[in-house]
């Protein structure tokens, strides 16, 4: 069994190999599911290493997304995020709040105090015609953007199904049971730049954060980010607990849409970003971080997971729509 990747007021993070499940054996590929779902049920979060994506690939991304954010505040507020549905395009700075919060007057009075010091570019599945992505001009080092999101996004895709099969061999049902629920790709490529800060930001206002406490709304999420630091998870004493950062490895969490679906046999648990850790400089760096939120296909009923429940009676939650929910939801943040 691996090492725990945090371990702390009674949250224990496991640190997994997934080429074990990817490239082993029967009882290796059973073991180490079980050892996912395990981290999904008690901690909510894990982190995976040995991953088919490979470091020098990762990169490469991390720089190009960096490039992108180098662009003038004009020219990416052409490319701006207008729609829950869409969910496609640029946010800036303050645009976003991510809270516990369902009240939109909340959480605009929250926004209003202290608004999250963030950006992000969201990418969706290529090649909707209602809702394209919104794509920056591809000129100077932005050549190639597209073709590597997309790529990207694609390579995101095929690792989310293998997590949900994963998950599918831990509760003992059918190793391809989620495939027809997640071949379509309804997943957000997220790019997020924190920008650099003053230290006495944190200290003015207690409040602030980079990224206030939420919980993520689909079924999984995978988390590249760097060095900087600053991913905190809630404990089960209510403490914020950090996520530090470990090289080559994927941080992956569970979504509400998946507890819910679970049966709540799997935990959607609280994280926020806050100030990294503190240096000897009066200015923090920036930080940098890729998320792709996975989620059931827009078109597919969610009910509970076969194995989730003994009888009837024991089921928590109605069926919805996929696509229904996370608009919802994704409506309540902006």
């Amino acid at each position: 069994m691996e090492a725990a990747a945090v371990k702390s007021e009674g949250l224990v993070i496991p640190l997994i190999d997934f080429s074990h499940f990817l490239n082993g054996n029967p009882e290796q590929r059973r073991e180490t599911a079980k050892a996912i779902l395990h981290g999904f049920q008690t901690a909510g979060f894990i982190y995976l290493k040995g991953l088919p994506i490979t470091s020098e690939y990762r990169q490469n991304v991390f720089k190009t997304s960096a490039k992108y954010f180098r662009l003038p505040t004009e020219t990416k507020m052409s490319h701006c995020w207008l729609t829950p549905e869409a969910n496609r395009g640029y946010s800036a700075p303050g645009r976003e709040k991510t809270t516990t919060l369902t009240d939109i007057n909340d959480v605009k009075k929250l926004r209003d105090a202290a608004p999250d010091l963030k950006e992000s570019l969201e990418i969706g599945r290529e090649g909707e015609p209602d809702h394209p992505n919104h794509w920056p001009d591809e000129e100077g080092e932005l050549v190639g953007f597209k073709e590597t999101m997309l790529d990207f996004h694609n390579k995101c895709k095929d690792l989310h199904m293998e997590v949900m099969r994963a998950i599918a061999v831990g509760l003992g049902i059918d190793e391809a049971w989620f495939d027809c629920y997640t071949d379509v790709g309804d997943n957000t490529l997220r790019l997020l730049h924190y920008p650099e800060v003053k230290k006495d930001v944190f200290t003015i206002n207690p409040g602030q954060v980079r990224a206030g406490a939420h919980s993520d709304y689909g079924s999984i999420t995978l988390l590249f980010q760097d060095s900087r630091g600053g991913l905190q998870v809630r404990s089960p004493t209510g403490v914020f607990v950090d996520a530090t950062p470990i090289e080559d490895t994927c941080v992956v969490n569970a979504g509400d849409l998946l507890a819910r679906w679970s049966n709540d046999n799997i935990k959607s648990t609280i994280h926020r970003v806050v100030e990294p850790p503190s240096g000897d400089t009066d200015v923090y760096p920036a930080r940098y971080s890729i998320a792709y939120f996975c989620n059931p296909n827009y078109k597919s009923f969610i009910e509970a997971i076969p194995g989730t429940y003994a009888a009837e009676t024991e089921r928590k939650y109605e069926g919805i729509n996929s696509g229904q929910y996370l608009v919802q939801r994704l409506a309540a943040t902006y």
